[in-house]
């Protein structure tokens, strides 16, 4: 009998040689993200612990950091507030609207490409370029949408100067960007089954009630993204705020990334900055995780009916 081993031999060779090959491959890759991710990562952990200012070495405090930041420090209860009303208001307020123009723009109409074109640009602007067009847009003696109030016999408010309506402001900023969302809730309009909406327009459904009981149900699945997707980029919200208000009028837009950037940047503080880091991510993980075990309460997905 011929012997296994022998056969065995160069095939084991020839896998540790592809396994090589392919590690050679990806080394770059991988050097890329152990230097400048996940090293980070764990030096951020490791600083959130210490006294660091950047230009002494960093002294281990423990949890002081923590500490001072979940009990002794308002301005980041504060910080969290205005992202949370960012989230009840504005997070809907996009859905809806990116929702709303994709209704608009599934219809079968001539050009039709032309105008979805138009209202997805805004949300390819850079942020920069969209945060000094708004700056004037919202300013409140020559700004256009004043302007525009002003005609209409309407006193405009002071938008980015006023604390009271800075966060609405922004919120409106937002909505000029719903094209971007509108991509996907088109992917699912297209994708609901027309022979759904034949068989409720068979049992005498108006176009409101197919709307609800049809189009939405088919639709949780791009809701639950849209919402973990944008409840995770409020929380992470930082560069019209920094270019826009700064953080004011009286700390009304100070979100936590801002925070976190002051702290880092401007007070030369990364130890207190790292722990700033770390309490932000724990709370986008557990509303994630939230937002998925709450999910197969209401997101329907079609493999599951057949």
């Amino acid at each position: 009998m011929p012997d296994q081993r022998s056969n065995q031999r160069p095939k084991r060779g020839g896998e540790r040689s592809q396994l090589a090959l392919g590690l050679a491959f990806a080394s770059p890759w991988i050097f890329g993200f152990l230097v400048f991710t996940a090293y980070p990562i764990v030096a951020s952990l490791y600083y959130s612990f210490t006294y660091f200012d950047t230009l002494s070495p960093p002294v281990w405090v423990g949890a002081q950091n923590y500490t001072r930041l979940l009990t002794e420090d308002p301005l980041f209860w504060q910080s969290l507030r205005n992202t949370l009303f960012m989230v009840v208001f504005g997070l809907p307020a996009s859905l809806v609207a990116g929702l709303a123009l994709a209704l608009l723009l599934n219809q079968k109409l001539r050009g039709m490409a032309i105008y979805r074109t138009i209202f997805y640009i805004p949300s390819i602007v850079p942020t920069v370029a969209s945060s000094v067009l708004w700056m004037w847009l919202l300013n409140p003696q020559i700004g256009l949408i004043n302007k525009m109030l002003a005609a209409a016999g309407v006193q405009g408010p002071g938008w980015l100067t006023d604390p009271a309506w800075s966060k609405p402001a922004l919120i409106l900023m937002g909505l000029w960007g719903a094209g971007g969302g509108m991509i996907l809730w088109l992917a699912g309009l297209q994708g609901v089954p027309q022979h759904l909406y034949e068989a409720a327009e068979l049992d005498g459904a108006s176009p409101l009630m197919q709307f609800r009981h049809v189009t939405l149900p088919m639709l949780t699945p791009y809701i639950f993204f849209n919402l973990i997707m944008g409840t995770i980029g409020a929380l992470q919200t930082f560069e019209n705020v920094y270019i826009m208000t700064g953080g004011g009028p009286v700390d009304s837009t100070r979100v936590p990334v801002l925070y976190l950037f002051d702290n880092a940047f401007r007070y030369f503080n990364m130890g207190y900055a790292s722990a700033i880091a770390w309490v932000l991510f724990l709370i986008v993980l557990g509303l994630t995780l939230l937002q998925l075990r709450l999910a197969p309460r209401w997101v329907h997905y079609e493999a599951e009916k057949k």
